[in-house]
C-alpha cells in the first residue's frame, strides 16, 4: 500500500529515475491506452496541462485519448494537432446528465482504454461511473484546485466516485490534505504529484532592475485583484516609480477598471488584457505578484520563476510549496492589502538580491516542476496501478 502524500522532492517513489526503464516496458503494439476525461477543453490552466500531456507523453508506451463533457476551444485543437483524438460530448457548456453519462460509457466501450484519468470533481463523478460500467480496470483522478470542491454536492460526488477509483492525485500537499479531509475513507488512495510547466517556452532572463511588477491570471473573483490594487497606494510612498501590469481578461475586468479610477492609479497600473506574448512580458519585468485567494499549483507563478523573476504572492494553497519565503520571493496573507504592500516594499528594498532570487527560483522549477518530469510520474503511476489491477 502506498504512503499518502508522496511528494516530488528529490526522489519520488512514483517517478522513475531517468533511464530506469520503468516506463519503457511496453512494446509499441501493446501501448497502454489512457483516456483523459475533463469538464471542457476551453482556455485555462487545467486545459494547458492536458495539451502538455498530449505533447509530451511517451508515445512508444502510451496511447492517449481525450473526452470533454461540454464545449471545446483552442486547447481541443491543440491536442488534435498532436495526433491524439478528442471527443466533445456536448458542444454547449450545459451538461446533459444522463445523456452525457450514456455517451461517455459508449465512448469508453468503443475505445477500450486501460486507464481513465479524470480531472477535478465533476468530470471525476461521471468518468468513474462510466469507467465502472464500461469495465475499465483503473481510474485515476487529479484534483487541480484546493480539495474536491466547496459544497455538499461536490463532496458527495467525490465520495461516490472514489469508491471506483484506484488513486486520487492532489497537485499540491495542500490539495491532497484537503482531499483526505473531505473523504477520509479514501485516505490511502490520495497522493501528490506537483504540476509542471514546459520550460522550453520560458527562457531564463532574470529580473529587470526596475520596480515593475507583473501579474498574469484570469480576472476572476478568486484571483482577488481588488486587494492587489488597494495595496498599490500603500506601496507608492515608499517606491514612487512602482508600476503594475496585469495580464488577462475575465468577468471582473469592468469592476477593476472602476477601482483603478477610484484609486487614481491610471499612471501606475495597466490592464493589458489577454496576451499571447506572456514569456516576453515576463522578461520585461522586475518581479511577479499574485493576490489569489486560492491556488492548487499556480502555473503562472512557475512560469515567472522559470524566467527568473522573484515573486510576491499570497500564502494560500500550493504557493508556499513553490516559493521559498525570503529566498525566491515573499509570501503574504491573502485578502490583506496592507500586508501585501509591505511584502512588495520589502522586496523592492532588496533589489540587489533579485538576480540571486531569480536564479534560485529557476533552479527550483527545473528540479521539481518540469512538465516532462510530471508526466513521467503519472506514467509510472499508471503502470503501477495497472499491474495491481
Amino acid at each position: 500500500m502506498s504512503k499518502p502524500l508522496e511528494v516530488l522532492e528529490s526522489i519520488n517513489p512514483l517517478c522513475p529515475p531517468a533511464g530506469s526503464g520503468l516506463v519503457e516496458s511496453h512494446a509499441p503494439s501493446s501501448r497502454l491506452r489512457v483516456c483523459h476525461v475533463s469538464m471542457c477543453l476551453q482556455t485555462g490552466g487545467l486545459e494547458r496541462l492536458l495539451v502538455d500531456f498530449a505533447r509530451f507523453h511517451a508515445r512508444k508506451n502510451f496511447e492517449l485519448q481525450f473526452v470533454a463533457l461540454t464545449g471545446d476551444g483552442p486547447p481541443a485543437q491543440d491536442i488534435r494537432d498532436t495526433g491524439c483524438p478528442v471527443r466533445v460530448l456536448n458542444e454547449s457548456l450545459k451538461i446533459r446528465k444522463l445523456w452525457s453519462l450514456t455517451q461517455l460509457v459508449r465512448q469508453l466501450k468503443s475505445q477500450s482504454p486501460h486507464i481513465v484519468h479524470t480531472h477535478n470533481t465533476y468530470a471525476h463523478f461521471y468518468g468513474a461511473i462510466a469507467a465502472k460500467l464500461a469495465g475499465v480496470p483503473v481510474v485515476v483522478n487529479t484534483q487541480h484546485g484546493r480539495g474536491c470542491g466547496g459544497n455538499w454536492k461536490a463532496h458527495w460526488q467525490f465520495h461516490l466516485a472514489n469508491r471506483w477509483t484506484q488513486r486520487v492525485v492532489g497537485v499540491s500537499h495542500d490539495a491532497a490534505r484537503l482531499c483526505q479531509q473531505q473523504d477520509r475513507a479514501a485516505h490511502e488512495k490520495i497522493t501528490t504529484i506537483w504540476n509542471g510547466i514546459n520550460l522550453d517556452r520560458f527562457a531564463f532572463h532574470g529580473p529587470k532592475p526596475v520596480p515593475t511588477a507583473i501579474s498574469v491570471a484570469r480576472l476572476s473573483a478568486v484571483k482577488d485583484f481588488p486587494t492587489l490594487l488597494r495595496a498599490v497606494p500603500h506601496v507608492l510612498p515608499h517606491v514612487p516609480d512602482f508600476r503594475l501590469r496585469i495580464v488577462g481578461d475575465g468577468p471582473e475586468r469592468a469592476k477593476l477598471e472602476l477601482l483603478i479610477d477610484e484609486l487614481h492609479l491610471r499612471s501606475h497600473v495597466e490592464l493589458l488584457g489577454e496576451r499571447h506574448d506572456v514569456p516576453a512580458l515576463l522578461a520585461e519585468s522586475g518581479f511577479f505578484v499574485s493576490s489569489s485567494l486560492s491556488e492548487g499549483i499556480s502555473l503562472t507563478l512557475l512560469e515567472a520563476m522559470a524566467v527568473g523573476l522573484p515573486v510576491v504572492t499570497t500564502a494560500v494553497g500550493g504557493n508556499p510549496e513553490i516559493v521559498l519565503d525570503g529566498q525566491t520571493g515573499r509570501l503574504a496573507p491573502a485578502g490583506d492589502p496592507a500586508a501585501l504592500s509591505r511584502a512588495i516594499v520589502d522586496l523592492c528594498s532588496e533589489r540587489d538580491l533579485w538576480p540571486a532570487m531569480g536564479t534560485l527560483g529557476r533552479q527550483r522549477v527545473e528540479q521539481h516542476f518540469e512538465i516532462r518530469q510530471m508526466i513521467r510520474c503519472y506514467e509510472a503511476l499508471y503502470e503501477e496501478l495497472l499491474k495491481r489491477a
